[in-house]
């Protein structure tokens, strides 16, 4: 099976494209979490339910924008290569998710 130009371009369109959602989906993440440690520590948290990580409406945001992306650019999601959009969303979120383990483990030692 030869990989040709157009193939390559498009599997690195692909990774960048899943990889900045995963990345914005991160980054969202981490705010509402701070926002939420930050409520409890000053004890003016009104409602836990939309300061959760992982709340519905940031994974409505996530699924959104994953949808805009198959329409916007419907190339990325032909010939298996929305694999590499959703290798690009692990490899996006899975960075912010190490950083924050790593300024975990550096503020234990």
């Amino acid at each position: 099976m030869e990989i040709h130009f157009f193939d390559l371009a498009r599997m690195t369109l692909a990774l960048g494209a899943g990889s900045v959602i995963g990345l914005a989906f991160g980054t969202l993440q981490q705010v509402a979490q701070r926002r939420l440690e930050k409520q409890q520590a000053t004890g003016g948290l009104k409602s836990g339910w939309s300061l959760i990580p992982g709340s519905g409406a940031r994974v409505a945001y996530l699924l959104v924008s994953l949808a805009l992306i198959q329409l916007i650019c419907p190339m990325l999601f032909a010939d298996g290569t929305q694999w590499w959009v959703s290798g690009g969303l692990l490899l996006g979120y899975g960075r912010v998710l190490l950083q924050q383990l790593l300024r975990r483990k550096a503020a234990q030692v």
